[in-house]
């Protein structure tokens, strides 16, 4: 068993996946959040960062979906993609 690793690019490209399918802007995202700027939503989506637990337990909430439908785990067969 390995130890798991999160893959920020490709969890960046999900939550902007996510957010497009339930056709919100990065401004609405933002909004929600109470971030006075966009900036760190294009960080999380570029896969410069990646969001706090409690931002990442809020962004689950607002998409309606599970932590683990928004983290892509590095060098792993993307279960979610399959689906979508």
């Amino acid at each position: 068993m390995t130890y798991p690793v999160i893959d920020m690019k490709a969890t960046g490209n999900r939550i902007r996946q996510i957010r497009i399918g339930n056709k919100m802007r990065v401004s609405d995202i933002s909004d929600y959040m109470g971030f006075e700027y966009a900036q760190a939503v294009y960080k999380w989506e570029a896969g410069k960062s990646l969001p706090s637990v409690d931002n990442l337990y809020a962004l689950s909430r607002l998409f309606g979906v599970s932590v683990e439908d928004i983290l892509v785990e590095a060098n792993r067969d993307d279960e979610f993609e399959k689906a979508v």
